[in-house]
């Protein structure tokens, strides 16, 4: 049926529906009606209209003066840069000096939550080692190989086999204040850390001091150490930068001989396969919980 240009149209049918002269009601999400009419501002020496009823005033945000009418009554209006609401910010605890673990009621590590070094040379295992250990356990445990922390840095990496300079010394000092960042947040939220480094027993730069330093006198240092044949035919399997000249590997499992009458732990792996290494690894740590290392 056709109407007029401008004659009304007939009211709808059915009980609850609109009638004529009643603002356009959206029906549908994709089309919204028309933005309210704004009321026209008081006349002079008329006090200014109530809010619309059912929309709430809203505090001013921080740094902002109040809208007109607001009374003050609403929900306080956070601190400039704090986060609330439903934005999934959780509160975490500050990582402290790690302490010393109680000793576990069962046998191995079991539930004790610890800050594991494992200590050698290229080619000692020592990062497989570590990764396997972690994986292993029960309770929530993370690696973190200063290796990996060095080669953040992509443009300007100062690789140590171009030769120890003040930059290498700089970027190694770096990785390991943040390792040591990293496993004091770790355990302070329930999450045991263990980190490996070639950490020389001659060498105060490298040394295990820096490693207390950042981490607390809780960490637990074990020394992973393979005879020499070992170590170059696990050096050779490698690529890139990891990999070292015969020379170099010779020259730092040397050196790392210089843990031995240290008072450190030291797991010799050279019959083991990786999962053995890590039950004897645990197994180091349990005596060491019982009976921590002087160092």
């Amino acid at each position: 049926m056709q109407h007029a240009v401008g004659a009304p149209l007939p009211p709808p049918h059915g009980p609850g529906i609109g009638h004529v002269g009643r603002p356009y009601q959206a029906q549908h999400a994709g089309h919204p009606g028309p933005p309210p009419i704004s009321p026209p501002p008081p006349a002079p020496g008329q006090a200014p209209p109530p809010p619309a009823q059912g929309r709430p005033q809203q505090p001013p945000a921080p740094g902002q003066a109040p809208q007109p009418g607001w009374s003050g009554t609403g929900p306080t209006p956070p601190p400039a840069g704090q986060v609330t609401g439903h934005t999934g910010h959780v509160q975490l605890p500050p990582g402290g000096p790690v302490p010393l673990p109680a000793p576990p009621a069962e046998p191995g590590t079991g539930g004790a939550t610890l800050a594991v070094l494992l200590i050698g040379p290229a080619g000692a295992g020592k990062t497989t080692v570590a990764k396997l250990w972690a994986a292993r356990r029960r309770v929530p445990t993370a690696h973190v190989s200063l290796d990996d922390v060095r080669e953040w840095v992509r443009s300007g990496f100062a690789d140590p086999q171009a030769g120890w300079n003040d930059h290498s010394e700089a970027q190694y000092r770096l990785a390991r204040r943040t390792c040591g960042f990293a496993a004091r947040n770790f355990l302070a939220n329930g999450i045991s850390c263990i980190l490996d480094d070639a950490v020389f027993p001659d060498r105060p730069v490298v040394g295990l001091g820096g490693w207390k330093r950042h981490v607390g006198p809780g960490l637990l240092p074990v020394v992973l150490l393979p005879g020499l044949e070992i170590v170059l035919e696990r050096n050779a399997e490698r690529s890139g930068n990891r990999r070292l000249s015969d020379e170099e590997v010779a020259r730092i499992h040397g050196r790392m001989a210089g843990w031995y009458g240290s008072g450190l732990p030291i797991i010799d792996n050279s019959t083991y396969d990786v999962e053995t290494t890590a039950r004897v690894l645990d197994d180091v740590l349990a005596r060491s919980i019982a009976s921590p290392p002087a160092w």
